[in-house]
């Protein structure tokens, strides 16, 4: 049963990672019409709560007491990996290269290993280590930084969006909390739009819409056809598979296979905006795929055998006894 868990866990993993990665070349034609990168995050986080808030209510069974429990929790989540994360993504773009930018966010991986090393002070195991190494090497080679000097605002906000990254495994491990997986990413969703809404009646992200047909997939749409399509696969979709996924397979192994993200990025741009992929980052998918192969060769502690797992009846419990009375001098 574990073994199918797990399976499953990484479908839903790698579904996360395509369902995200597809989204850039979504939005980008929205972009290109002269949507700013914040009313779009805002919009489909908003098109995500609106779709994800009836089957939320139903997975609580319409109570809300669980999420009162978990409040504190919920509000980080929200907060921090929903808005967070793509208010300080979009502010460092606007200062440094994208490629960059995503190259420090998705170091989160290798950070929740150093952080796991740092708490327990154990040194994790070869086989961690080579695989950080090499799903990293290929996260460069996929996303190919742009060199030349760096705005530093710009780096900070980018590591800023990697530690949202870290809360967003780190909390989506969560299963004490009693919330349901579609229920968080609901209320995640909710208060993410209301933070995002803010930033931008505060002018701390620029808004700027244009409600106009735009080319999508090869014809002319309305504005609201890849909204709702970023919406409802990209954000709604994408957190509650990934949350899933992380309560199905730990923090560790499904921030590695997050990293499948840019590699379906690459796929989705190459098939449905014509982007070519280059054979470094052909190789560079290989290698973030081999990394998480790796990741998940890594041995967990070991369990009783079958074997060793008696049935502990009375009768049991009884023989056990009188064998101990025996052999007592």
């Amino acid at each position: 049963m574990r073994s199918s868990q797990g399976v499953i866990g990484i479908l839903l993993g790698l579904a996360a990672g395509l369902a995200f990665g597809a989204g850039g070349a979504i939005v980008k034609p929205l972009l290109e019409a002269g949507w700013s990168p914040g009313a779009a995050v805002f919009f489909r986080i908003t098109v995500a709560a609106l779709l994800l808030a009836i089957p939320g209510l139903f997975a609580l069974k319409f109570d809300l007491r669980p999420l009162w429990r978990a409040k504190w929790v919920v509000l980080v989540y929200s907060v921090i990996a929903v808005a967070g994360v793509q208010l300080a993504f979009y502010t460092s773009i606007a200062r440094i290269p994208v490629s960059t930018a995503l190259l420090i966010e998705y170091l989160a991986p290798v950070a929740l290993v150093a952080f796991a090393w740092a708490r327990t002070r154990h040194v994790p195991q070869l086989v961690v280590l080579a695989g950080s190494v090499v799903a990293i090497t290929g996260l460069v080679l996929v996303i190919g930084p742009t060199g030349g000097p760096l705005d530093p605002f710009g780096v900070i906000m980018a590591g800023i969006a990697m530690l949202g990254v870290a809360v967003y495994y780190v909390l989506g491990e969560r299963s004490d909390l009693g919330v349901p997986p579609i229920a968080l990413a609901a209320v995640g969703c909710l208060i993410g739009c209301l933070v995002l809404g803010l930033s931008a009646l505060t002018g701390l992200v620029p808004f700027e819409v244009a409600f106009t047909n735009v080319d999508f997939l090869g014809t002319s749409a309305p504005w609201w056809v890849p909204m709702l399509t970023v919406g409802a696969f990209s954000t709604a979709f994408a957190y509650v598979a990934g949350i899933q996924a992380i309560r199905m397979l730990g923090t560790r192994l499904s921030s590695f296979l997050g990293l499948s993200e840019v590699i379906f990025a690459a796929i989705v741009a190459w098939a449905l905006l014509g982007e070519a992929i280059g054979p470094v980052q052909a190789l560079g998918g290989l290698l973030i795929l081999g990394g998480i192969v790796l990741v998940k060769l890594e041995r967990r502690p070991g369990r009783a055998s079958a074997s060793e797992l008696v049935d502990e009846t009375p009768e049991f419990v009884a023989e056990r006894a009188d064998a101990a009375s025996v052999r007592r001098p």
